[in-house]
Parts: C-alpha cells; structure tokens; sequence
C-alpha cells in the first residue's frame, strides 16, 4: 500500500487565507487515484506520483476562484508538508494530517 493511501486533512496557507481540504488518495492495481473536497466541491487530482515520499499532483479548482494548483508534498508518517503554486502566484504552504482508521 502506498505511503499516501488513506484521507488526509489538509491545511493551504493561501494569500486570501487557510483553506481546510479534505484529500482522499486510494491506489488500485498499482496506480495511484486522489480527490481533494472543499465544503461541498470535490474534484479529482491529475497526474498524481509519488516517488518516495514525496507526492506530486496537479488540480483545477474554480472557488474561491478558477485556479490550476501544482502540488509538491512529502509524506512523513502520518503528516505531509510541502506547497501548492497557481501560476506566477506566490506559493502556498501545505499541511496535514492522516485521519486514523481511513486507508
């Protein structure tokens, strides 16, 4: 089982302020799937890999505004750390815990 399977309670330190995102990640036949839900939008992760212990993906969000994030984690245990970046826009710090019994 990947080091990145289960959900995952995410904090973004965003410009405009912190976001709680809830990030699912499953692995099925060796590939790695994920989502990631804020309040009542869920949308899928792209080109999802890890290598390590250190997760890469890509999302289009369209709240608080249509945004294309790149994503670069490192999973430790049950925390990863790491930043999102839009574009030109400064990066944002990434955080979060793994939920206990949730793989």
């Amino acid at each position: 089982m990947s080091v990145l399977a289960g959900t995952w309670d995410v904090t973004i330190k965003t410009p405009i302020g912190s976001l709680a995102v809830i990030y699912v990640f499953t692995e099925s036949a060796g590939a790695l799937c994920g989502s990631a839900t804020l309040k009542d939008d869920t949308v899928r992760l792209q080109d999802l890999a890890l290598t390590g212990s250190r997760a890469t993906w890509r999302q289009s969000v369209t709240k608080p505004m249509r945004l294309n994030l790149d994503f670069d984690v490192v999973v430790d245990g049950d925390r990863l750390a790491g930043h999102s970046r839009a574009g030109r826009l400064p990066r944002s710090a990434v955080s979060g815990t793994r939920r206990h019994g949730q793989y």
